[in-house]
């Protein structure tokens, strides 16, 4: 099973309860038997669903995770295909019923009413009994999947950031820039920013969002802001914070306090927190980034921002328009892919060590192959160069170029992590209709209408909510461009690449 091939597990076990809830239970409640299994069934469902998410993680480098998940799937497909079979036959009956009721026929009311009534009928229970032994081989199994849930050290994710345990996480980056890097590709949105930053046209606090999906170069387009000499001279203070999943107001505020008196007494009530922030900033100017915000409520960030002032400028990189849109941004700069040019030179800052390919001509042919297949993202460009890095057997990177980009190994290059991310805050509902994407060839465009109806085919529109159908259907759709998993092509048709591998838009 592949990384998102899972995807759909959690929204179908979901559907898989409802069933169970809705009809069946009711319909085999005569059969004592059946009923005793469906219970089962009911009570360890929540229990494997709610590790999916560690699964999906951990079946990458554990081989009986990704083996207990294959099984999983197998066996859902299985339990929805016997409660289709009671589904049918409790129509089937219902159906006989009403045409029995609507016949004269003088012979039915020799039958007793206590068989006829409700649920029971002599053929729905032999119907049941005939399904125990289908029933009792899927509660075996259930419960082998179960054991070896726990055998696996499979547990409950709190939340979709958190990391699993005995998992190193990822180094966050920092403010600090790569001095031996040159930085290409975003000189204008670089210059626009500086000029909105100086300017003294904001009554309030001025935010500027740079959104983009994982990888685009967002935090380092905010670094270059940061670092740039003219802002360290135009702001008496500068802050950065790193708050990724953790959108804590309190830690947030502490930090911030400590990057202007180091000896701030470290604090843990919000209100002192930040009347004391207040006062330290009263007439001075200030310059905050806030990289890699995922929380999208307005009411936190009305709290967070309540003791700046309008000597206060505010950038905040995310992968959500939400988060832009909530923060009343200045201006929100959506990052597109960079040129080729741009990419062949971060790739060969990487792998070679130089600014282009002038002094390893050997290498020039297939290191420009290798960068057409990065797309345009300066993640891929860099992840794949650092893999390359000290490989000189020309064969080695005709193997990579030969590769799908998501077949290279994750530790080496750290690409799949960082845009696996984006994947992980998905919803159930979000992640199955995104999977489904997999089934278009690479670069395929196309319309919103066309994969809503694709969509509500597979019986992927449902919600307990009152909005159904193609309204649901849009709201998906828009959710998923919000989050940068679709973009817009040149010809305005929206179209997914990140799920293939394609890394550009």
């Amino acid at each position: 099973m592949s990384v998102f091939g899972e995807a759909a597990l959690s929204a179908f076990l979901e559907l898989l309860s409802a069933k169970l809830l809705d009809s069946v239970l009711n319909f085999v409640a005569d059969h004592r038997q059946v009923h005793q299994q469906l219970k089962l069934w009911q009570s360890i469902f929540p229990e494997i669903k709610a590790v999916l998410n560690h699964a999906e993680e951990k079946q990458i480098k554990d081989e009986g995770v990704k083996n207990w998940l294959g099984d999983l799937q197998d066996l859902a497909y299985d339990v929805d295909d016997i409660l289709d079979a009671f589904a049918y036959q409790e129509l089937r009956l219902k159906l006989q019923k009403t045409q029995a009721q609507a016949s004269s026929s003088k012979v039915r009311k020799l039958i007793p009413t206590c068989c006829t009534g409700g649920h029971f009928s002599p053929i729905a229970f032999m119907f049941n009994a005939k399904m125990i032994s289908k029933i009792k081989a899927i509660t075996d199994r259930l419960n082998s999947l179960n054991t070896r849930r726990s055998n696996l050290g499979l547990s409950e994710i709190m939340s979709q950031g958190a990391t699993s345990k005995g998992n190193k996480p990822r180094l966050q980056p920092t403010s600090l820039m790569d001095g031996a890097v040159e930085y290409v590709g975003r000189a204008n949105e670089k210059q626009e920013m500086l000029e909105l930053l100086k300017s003294n046209n904001s009554d309030g606090v001025c935010v500027l969002s740079i959104v983009g999906m994982g990888g685009m170069g967002k935090t380092t387009l905010a670094q270059l802001v940061y670092n740039d000499l003219s802002i360290k001279e135009s702001f008496d203070h500068r802050s950065w914070i790193c708050v990724s999943d953790d959108f804590d107001a309190v830690n947030i505020t502490k930090t911030v306090l400590r990057s202007l008196d180091a000896d701030s007494h470290d604090e843990n009530d919000l209100n002192l927190l930040q009347v004391k922030l207040k006062e330290k900033l009263s007439g001075k100017r200030m310059l905050l980034v806030l990289d890699d915000i995922w929380n999208e409520s307005y009411g936190d960030w009305t709290i967070l921002r309540a003791p700046f002032g309008a000597g206060t400028k505010i950038i905040v990189t995310t992968r959500l328009q939400k988060v832009s849109s909530n923060m009343d941004s200045v201006k929100a700069f959506y990052l597109d892919k960079l040129s080729h040019h741009h990419c062949l030179s971060i790739f060969a800052q990487h792998a070679l060590k130089a600014r282009n390919f002038d002094g390893h001509l050997q290498f020039k042919e297939i290191g420009e192959n290798i960068v057409r297949r990065c797309n345009g993202l300066p993640l891929a460009a860099k992840a794949i160069g650092s893999l390359l890095r000290t490989v000189t057997d020309h064969s080695e990177w005709e193997k990579v170029y030969e590769s799908e980009i998501w077949d290279v190994p994750e530790d080496p290059c750290g690409l799949i992590p960082a845009l696996r991310l984006s994947y992980h805050y998905l919803p159930p509902h979000l992640k199955r209709c995104f999977a489904y994407c997999s089934i278009f060839p690479k670069d395929y465009e196309f319309e919103e209408e066309e994969i809503i109806l694709l969509w509500r085919a597979e019986g992927f529109l449902q919600s307990k909510a009152k909005i159904q159908g193609k309204g649901l259907g849009n709201q998906y759709f828009q959710d998923l461009v919000s989050r940068s998993f679709f973009q817009r092509s040149s010809v305005l048709a929206p179209f997914l690449d990140e799920k293939r591998g394609r890394l550009g838009f």
